[in-house]
């Protein structure tokens, strides 16, 4: 079975699944956080190198601030919890995002966490934070021109921009899972995204299962992709 080596899941419904249980939106970030972690051992046992997770947008600020806080809190509370399941399975976490606007103690945890585990050969996974497909974009070229010199101009390639992104050694998503039953990106990996499939699920987030996500697997592996190519 031809796998992905690299799988993002836009992990949504938490809030959803909460209000059908007439539980608060928080207890359906606490049972979609399990998820996430489970998902990443799902990927490292089928040998899938990288996976990213879109826990944080930079348009999610628009929550209630009660919420919010408790999604930064739980973070740090589950991430710490699982660092030495991390060490020992060889995982390794980044972040990905506008990780400097986001509060000192989280920004702090994130450079622990990424210091600590940067040993991990197994599986990188990858936590999208505070982060947006075109703020990525504009960070890129930002930096991009900030890196030249006051005397060079030249126009600006898609190298330029690939190679200014907040991980540019790491591959393109092959596969994007988004659960919940929305169909779009909602600015999620724009650039990276170009000749990514797609695979939209009703299923909620807390509600995901291997099962489920095996099925993807093998139907994403009947899937032929031509990168732009005529066959």
């Amino acid at each position: 079975m031809s796998l992905p080596g690299h799988v993002a899941i836009i992990m949504d419904g938490n809030g959803r699944w909460a209000e059908k249980r007439g539980l608060e939106r928080i207890e359906g970030h606490r049972r979609g956080a399990e998820i996430a972690d489970a998902a990443s051992h799902w990927c490292a046992d089928l040998g899938i190198k990288y996976v990213t997770l879109y826990a944080f947008s930079t348009e999610n600020w628009k929550r209630p601030e009660r919420e919010v806080d408790f999604l930064f809190e739980l973070m740090l509370m589950y991430i710490a919890s699982q660092l030495q399941n991390m060490l020992d399975e060889s995982v390794r976490m980044r972040f990905i995002g506008r990780i400097n606007d986001l509060p000192e103690k989280l920004r702090g945890f994130t450079k622990l966490i990424e210091a600590r585990t940067a040993g991990g050969k197994k599986l990188t996974v990858i936590v999208a934070l505070n982060y947006g497909g075109r703020a990525e974009i504009v960070d890129s070229i930002n930096r991009f021109i900030e890196s030249q010199k006051t005397d060079e101009k030249r126009r600006i390639t898609e190298e330029d921009i690939t190679g200014n992104l907040y991980l540019p050694e790491v591959p393109d998503p092959d596969l994007i899972i988004r659960t919940s039953g929305e169909e779009r990106l909602s600015n999620f990996l724009m650039w990276q995204s170009i000749y990514s499939e797609f695979y939209f699920t009703k299923t909620l987030w807390p509600d995901f299962t291997k099962e489920e996500f095996l099925e993807i697997m093998e139907e994403y592996s009947k899937r032929k992709r031509r990168f732009g190519a005529h066959q």
